[in-house]
């Protein structure tokens, strides 16, 4: 199957999450089940509602696909084939709506179809679509796309770093971004409490004789509580006079 071309200028716009769903999934099974593409109806709808590789997973009918599909119809991201006295059939103009060609593509579908996600996880899923060779070849693209506004950085760049595509709608995104901010919140109190609990752990095992002679001391004590007791019972069955120990 030819490659679609992407010379024609984007005309992407933001999306409703029904929406993404319906353009990812034609944007995914193009590329995962090329002989049965373009999709009926039926087959559409049961791509959106798969439980693999979506999130989140839905539960949309065949009345709310096939209304998408008109909408989109209309924003021109995809198109109807009607063939003579066949079912119809739906195709994504994905790679020219929004501009992408191969691992771009590869990209957007997987942020479509799952939101936010890391670098990592990004990479093996789009590695489904395209061959990626590296997280350095991933971090290329990615940065590409953020360039023409088509991906968001959610988190500083480092180790775990959270990204997704930008198709949402404003009160989608932002909160989305304080969620995101809560989640890293929440990881770095658990973190600190782990290295918190570590170090008392690292600092008893640098003084392994502390504890023993805390527990040295206790004892001492009780044996001097036990001979004190047992004195006053001596004296008192005796008749003596206490001692005087000031």
């Amino acid at each position: 199957m030819n490659e679609p071309s992407s010379n024609e200028s984007p005309v992407w716009k933001v999306l409703t999450p029904r929406q993404r769903r319906v353009l990812g999934t034609l944007m995914e099974k193009a590329k995962t089940t090329p002989d049965t593409y373009p999709m009926t109806m039926l087959s559409l709808l049961a791509g959106c509602n798969q439980k693999n590789n979506r999130s989140p997973v839905s539960h949309y009918t065949q009345e709310q696909i096939e209304e998408t599909v008109e909408q989109l119809q209309q924003m021109g991201a995809v198109s109807t084939i009607h063939g003579h006295g066949r079912v119809a059939k739906i195709r994504h103009n994905g790679h020219q709506w929004l501009g992408v060609q191969r691992v771009d593509a590869a990209i957007m579908t997987e942020l479509l179809l799952r939101g936010e996600q890391t670098l990592g996880d990004l990479r093996a899923r789009a590695s489904r679509l395209e061959p990626i060779a590296d997280l350095k070849e991933l971090q290329d693209h990615v940065a590409s796309l953020h360039l023409r506004g088509l991906l968001v950085y959610l988190t500083p760049p480092g180790r775990g770093q959270i990204v997704s595509h930008q198709l949402y709608l404003d009160e989608e995104l932002a909160a989305l971004r304080r969620s995101v901010a809560e989640g890293q919140s929440q990881t770095a109190d658990a973190d600190q409490s782990i290295s918190s609990s570590t170090s008392t752990t690292d600092n008893a095992a640098q003084n392994p004789k502390e504890p023993k002679l805390q527990e040295l001391v206790q004892r001492l004590h009780e044996a001097v509580a036990g001979l004190d007791a047992r004195i006053r019972r001596i004296e008192e069955a005796l008749e003596l006079p206490p001692i005087d120990n000031t």
